[in-house]
């Protein structure tokens, strides 16, 4: 099931003219919204780069060099 399944009635609130200027969230759910928007921004990343033609490695590969350097 989905983030958008999963999430609770939304709350809002509202000036005194009624108007929307904020959303109430579950911490949880605020939390997966976050990952979500990092991925994405990632994702786009990647594409950036390699439409430039610029070389990436899975992230498994990076993710050894780093432990092997002792940054992870």
């Amino acid at each position: 099931m989905g983030l958008l399944e999963r999430m609770p009635p939304i709350q809002f609130l509202v000036d005194a003219k009624g108007k929307k200027k904020a959303v109430v969230l579950e911490y949880s759910i605020w939390e997966e919204l976050l990952t979500l928007l990092e991925d994405l921004e990632d994702a786009d990343e990647i594409r950036r780069l390699r439409e430039a033609g610029e070389e990436t490695i899975p992230w498994e590969e990076a993710k050894a060099e780093l432990v092997a350097a002792g940054i992870l």
